[in-house]
């Protein structure tokens, strides 16, 4: 019974996860392309798309080492711009961390924002769900997107520059963090933490090596934490 129920939460999580290959792939192609333009060989790219599977990241640490940055800085810049995932971990924690430790370790490296934002809405709206089902759910969204976004920069590596520019496939990475965003925006600290963070990264825009984005994301993450304490000090958070 239960190997049939985690079964059908995964066909569910799969199939709610295709529509994001019309994102994923064109966000992967474009990186594909970028990363080969950038001097690195195919194997390079594949090994980057592969051991990361962090687009925003990916492409971030690409830029740093195109503009020569100190490896620190791209380290640096790479970890900022994860820092989110740190956030994620903590808020699937109390769904899956009754799962055993080799899925939560897949879940882990297989962890992006889609998977993540979909997985979230679905455990709060489902709270009767299994910590089984919940990877099985969780699993089936990764199983949609991860293979096309590994297919997507091999294409891109390979095609390169023969891609025409009218195509505009660079509009997949704001179209993905849109899609996501408007939803999360449910409380105070959603949308302080989202003011802080568009108003810092244009205050800051004239720092060297992308810089600004790493203050701005700390302060937005500073905004939101201390509107939830301020929140649940008066007795408004649940």
């Amino acid at each position: 019974m239960t190997s049939t129920s985690s079964k059908s939460h995964f066909l569910r999580g799969l199939r709610i996860g295709l529509p994001f290959i019309l994102v994923a792939g064109p966000f992967s192609l474009l990186f594909g392309v970028v990363a080969t333009e950038a001097g690195l060989n195919l194997l390079e790219v594949m090994g980057f798309t592969s051991i990361v599977i962090a687009g925003a990241a990916q492409f971030a640490a690409l830029q740093q080492m195109t503009e020569n940055a100190p490896v620190i800085v791209i380290l640096a810049t790479a970890l900022a711009v994860n820092l989110r995932m740190a956030m994620y971990s903590a808020a699937l924690a109390p769904h899956i961390g009754g799962a055993p430790l080799w899925q939560r370790a897949l879940a882990s490296f297989f962890l992006f924002d889609q998977n993540y934002a979909v997985s979230v809405l679905e455990f709060e709206k489902r709270p009767e769900m299994t910590p089984e089902q919940k990877i099985a759910f969780y699993g089936g969204i990764s199983c949609a997107i991860v293979p096309a976004w590994i297919t997507g920069t091999y294409v891109g590596a390979v095609v390169g520059t023969a891609i025409p520019p009218e195509y505009a496939l660079d509009f997949a990475l704001p179209i993905t963090f849109l899609s996501m965003i408007g939803p999360a925006m449910r409380t105070p600290a959603h949308m302080g933490a989202a003011f802080v963070s568009v108003l810092a990264a244009l205050t800051f825009a004239f720092l060297p090596f992308n810089l600004g984005l790493m203050i701005a994301a700390i302060l937005a993450m500073m905004t939101g934490a201390q509107i939830e304490l301020w929140l649940i000090a008066r007795g408004k958070w649940s």
